[in-house]
């Protein structure tokens, strides 16, 4: 699945891409060579969320068998190694990152489906009306918040939201900057749905995090407009 979300990604950012005059092939090359930096950001991410583990383990940090990555991670170092690879690509940042947030919307969209699969980012058990009967990473099947598909669904809104309102972004980079914000407040809501051994710990890890690309989103719509 998250083979399926970056090929139907940037192939949507293609697109995107060269509607706003930047050339889609260079957009895919460009995207493919960034994709390793965002594996290998989303894993650290995850490592550094669970220190605890790894350190018992530092072996497990690289074993592709374990899983675990956070999103976050993938976003800070792709977009921190963009710049140079940008460059070098003859590409202009804020325009391949307006077409790019189109293909993370879709990749996360498709991904999330994978992630309710194998039941990494499971929702914590609930009672209540929203529970889907869902397994967690360790195969434990209980009535869960069904948080990684209400994920894909804010990400779905977020998409008709990205292809709506791109022909009246004030400024290129705006629409990046938007997704990113509405993203982090998306994920910010649904941290206290996500099932964790330690829910205190993680919830304010995440709510840190989102927070920070909050901030980080909003100054650059400011400084930019």
């Amino acid at each position: 699945m998250l083979y399926l979300g970056c090929v139907a990604g940037m192939a949507a950012g293609a697109e995107i891409a060269r509607r706003d005059g930047v050339d889609p092939m260079r957009f895919v090359l460009a995207a493919v060579v960034l994709f390793i930096p965002a594996l290998v950001g989303s894993r650290l991410w995850y490592v550094l969320k669970h220190l605890e583990i790894f350190r018992a383990d530092p072996r497990g940090v690289w074993r592709r068998g374990v899983g675990g990555s956070a999103l976050d991670g993938g976003i800070v170092l792709m977009v921190a190694v963009s710049m140079p690879v940008l460059k070098l690509a003859g590409l202009p940042f804020w325009q391949f990152w307006d077409a790019a947030s189109v293909s993370l919307i879709i990749g996360c969209i498709v991904t999330r489906f994978g992630c309710t699969m194998h039941g990494c980012c499971a929702g914590r058990p609930t009672t209540g009306p929203l529970g889907w009967w869902l397994p967690n990473y360790r195969g434990e099947w209980k009535r869960r918040f069904p948080t990684p598909l209400m994920e894909a669904a804010w990400c779905v809104v977020l998409l008709v939201i990205a292809l709506n309102a791109r022909p009246y972004m004030p400024f290129t980079g705006a629409l990046f900057a938007t997704i990113i914000a509405l993203y982090a407040i998306g994920r910010m809501a649904l941290e206290p749905t996500r099932e964790s051994a330690d829910p205190a710990r993680t919830i304010r890890f995440n709510v840190i995090v989102s927070s920070a690309l909050l901030a980080v989103a909003a100054a650059t719509l400011i400084y930019r407009s």
